[in-house]
């Protein structure tokens, strides 16, 4: 009996340790996983350093923050700072709803030690991690000093420019908390989203001195009173102390707020929704793809605030708290992400509007009065459109009369400066155009009219009552500048009667800046056919001639018109070719006239990098020599079917430098256009030394237009030699001895003796 007992005892006290061993091994797995789900949950609420709030994915220190999204709170400082990591870029705003954060970029100085530089290159780099991280596009590029313009250049080949001057001298930097390009210039925005851009510094001769500050910084705080004034005194003050080239610094008691866009992960939504990496944790949460860099965000859905990355983090907003926001002017119900709004019993209407709910006895007298209540509403109703009738007919009217006083007034303004201009007086009266014809010739300048534009205007093609088809600029913008290009236009062009200069047939005076009407030339421009992405473009023969017919032009322009005028912007998109080829300069806007007396006038700089004189660029004084260079520029194109300005300075010397290189060194074929090669290549070389000699950095040293135009008189006889017949500037050459000469006098390179003596050449006047 004992023995059977204690048998029975010790298989009690076996299954007791048993059930005791399972439950414990429960109990830890159990707090293992309590362990494990509370180090990886993110923490449920914003921790804090100083005066900033630090939602997660930010955290400041092990476990409170999202992967690359670790801050430091630096408590040397007071009030504590945060900063990013180890990159020593502060944090001054964390903004989980907008996906950005706000730091302090600081201050950018440049200081060029060697004073003979005319330009610099320097780096703009914010150190942040570019995986994650991008400055906004929306920031302000601001620079101060004066006397110099930037480049600001992206490593996709854009930019943008910005140009101060210094007025009457010093200070070189503005301090009156203006920023209009005297000691201060500012972009509107950035050219992309990078944390690294290159910025080219160009002096213009006038600088009071070489040392410069430029911050990127956010707009809202830019544009707030006092902030431009602050910024612009902190840094005159402290330009003085600057010892190195380039140093980045900050400046005490002003935070240069700059915007950075981040994202919670590289990876796109639907890459991360069914990963245990996925960042929208929050119910009522949505993830957006960025637009602006590969990577998403988490927002709150409409209805709901607060934190998408922490789980019940967006939380309902109770709309009928705040009735100044969520309009409800009756009886307010919160929903779920939404509110309901409703009339008060006894009412009804609209309760979304101010006193949008009537009662409802006004249904009891539709009731008992329903005919005096429709005859009411039929009156009301008549009443109502007459009203209307009449306030539209008179509207009309007004707008009517607006703009005929409008036309009449713009009429006088613009008549009384074109005959300022003009010479003949009777010109104006014969070229004036109604503004209603040219309305009707364009089908009110219709966008299927548009034909293109150039630095003053848009141009629409249009068909005259006679039949004659036109092209009519009219102005982008309604500036002074403008309405001043647009007469200049007239007075250069009413002055001008040649075969290669566009024919203007008149203008219409009734806009405020006026309309101008051409001859419309159908074939497109130089620039459209050098540059088309086909194998073949002009023949050789016919480059040559265009290039002789541009040189005739100008050479007309400075010395045989009835007064010497310089065109400031020739280039390839400003010569036109009609259906024979023959060349047609255009775009007058930016010309000027110089007195005969006179070998220049100074004045700003007009142009197009790239066909731009460097020596009209530095000295800001125009002369006709000017326009040798831009024509110079022209024969490259012809000759190497290159574009002068494809170029970034990164990429080493421009064309116009690498071709006059590959000249001297014997090696113009490596430059050259097949096609020229195969058809003209000993003519080529004529022309090269031609470009060269125009291409001079000196305008002492450059031809003038006229024997430019007889040398190439020349090679156009060489050219065509193998005729019988050839026509130049008006006369016939018939004569197979000329022609030999000829071939005899351009088979080498003439020397500027020589060049001077080819103006002893008779020729006949256009």
């Amino acid at each position: 009996m004992r023995s059977a007992m204690a048998v029975l005892f010790a298989i009690a006290m076996m299954r007791l340790l048993h059930l005791l061993t399972g439950a414990a091994a429960v109990a830890v797995l159990l707090s293992v996983d309590t362990s494990a789900a509370s180090a990886s949950s993110p923490p449920q609420s914003a921790s804090r350093c100083g005066n900033i709030s630090v939602p997660y994915p930010f955290g400041v220190g092990a476990g409170s923050h999202h992967h690359d999204f670790n801050l430091v709170c630096n408590e040397t400082y007071d009030p504590p700072k945060l900063f990013i990591g180890d990159t020593g870029v502060e944090v001054l705003e964390i903004s989980v709803q907008d996906g950005t954060v706000h730091i302090d970029s600081g201050i950018l100085s440049v200081v060029v030690l060697n004073q003979s530089v005319d330009f610099t290159y320097v780096e703009w780099t914010v150190p942040l991690n570019g995986s994650l991280y991008t400055v906004s596009v929306f920031n302000k590029v601001a620079v101060l000093g004066c006397g110099f313009y930037i480049l600001w250049m992206v490593p996709d080949g854009g930019g943008t420019t910005c140009f101060t001057s210094c007025a009457d001298g010093p200070p070189a930097i503005a301090t009156d908390g203006t920023c209009s390009e005297v000691g201060c210039c500012a972009t509107p925005s950035l050219f992309g989203d990078y944390n690294s851009f290159t910025i080219r510094f160009n002096t213009d001769g006038e600088a009071h001195t070489k040392s410069w500050s430029l911050i990127v910084v956010d707009p809202e705080w830019w544009n707030e009173e006092g902030n431009i004034m602050a910024m612009q005194k902190a840094v005159s003050s402290h330009s003085s102390s600057l010892g190195a080239s380039q140093v980045r610094h900050s400046v005490p008691g002003i935070e240069v707020r700059t915007v950075v866009n981040w994202v919670f992960s590289k990876s796109s939504c639907v890459q991360d929704k069914n990963t245990g990496d996925y960042g929208c944790l929050s119910d009522n949460s949505e993830c957006h793809d960025s637009e602006i860099t590969s990577g998403y965000n988490c927002m709150c859905q409409p209805g709901f605030q607060g934190n998408p990355y922490i789980r019940d983090g967006c939380q309902d907003i109770n709309e009928c708290t705040s009735p100044g926001k969520y309009s409800c002017f009756g009886q307010c119900i919160n929903l779920a992400g939404s509110y309901n709004c409703t009339c008060p019993d006894g009412t009804s209407g609209d309760p979304r509007k101010l006193n949008g709910c009537s009662s409802t006895t006004t249904t009891t007298t539709k009731r008992e009065f329903p005919g005096i209540l429709v005859v009411i509403a039929i009156c009301s109703g008549i009443a109502v459109a007459v009203i209307i009738f009449t306030a539209v007919f008179v509207r009309r009217k007004l707008r009517v009369w607006k703009a005929r006083k409008s036309r009449e007034f713009f009429f006088r303004q613009n008549r009384g400066l074109l005959l300022q201009r003009l010479v003949d007086k009777d010109i104006a009266e014969r070229m004036i155009f109604t503004l209603e014809e040219l309305q009707r010739a364009t089908n009110n300048f219709d966008e299927a009219r548009k034909l293109g534009g150039g630095g003053h205007g848009t141009i629409y093609k249009g068909i005259l009552s006679d039949q004659r088809v036109v092209a009519i600029k009219k102005s982008k913008i309604v500036v002074k500048r403008e309405i001043d290009d647009f007469i200049n236009e007239v007075a250069i062009l009413s002055q001008v009667n040649h075969r290669n200069v566009v024919k203007l047939f008149g203008c219409c005076l009734e806009t405020e800046v006026p309309l101008l009407v051409y001859e419309f030339i159908s074939n497109g421009t130089l620039s459209d056919h050098l540059h088309a992405a086909t194998p073949l473009s002009l023949p050789w023969k016919e480059r040559v001639r265009v290039a002789h017919e541009i040189a005739r032009s100008l050479a007309y322009l400075h010395s045989e018109a009835t007064t010497s005028i310089v065109h400031r912007d020739i280039k390839s998109s400003n010569i036109l070719l009609d259906e024979r080829l023959v060349a047609k300069v255009s775009d007058f806007g930016a010309s000027r006239d110089i007195p005969i007396d006179h070998t220049g006038v100074n004045t700003a700089v007009q142009g197009t990098f790239g066909y731009l004189d460097p020596e009209y660029y530095h000295t800001w004084r125009l002369t006709k020599k000017s326009d040798v260079y831009s024509f110079g520029v022209i024969l490259v194109e012809l000759l190497t079917r290159k574009k002068p300005f494809d170029r970034m300075p990164s990429q080493g010397a421009s064309l116009t430098a690498e071709f006059i290189l590959l000249v001297d060194q014997d090696k113009l074929s490596e430059i050259l256009d097949p096609q020229v090669t195969e058809e003209g290549e000993q003519q080529s070389k004529e022309v090269a030394a031609i470009a060269v000699m125009c291409l001079s950095l000196h305008g002492e040293d450059r031809p003038i237009m006229r024997q430019v135009e007889t040398r190439l008189e020349a090679l156009l006889i060489e050219v065509y030699g193998h005729e019988n017949i050839v026509e130049t500037d008006g006369f016939i050459l018939n004569d197979q001895q000329n022609n030999a000469n000829a071939r005899d006098n351009i088979s080498r390179r003439w020397s500027m003796e020589e060049f001077l003596c080819s103006m002893s050449l008779t020729r006949e006047h256009i």
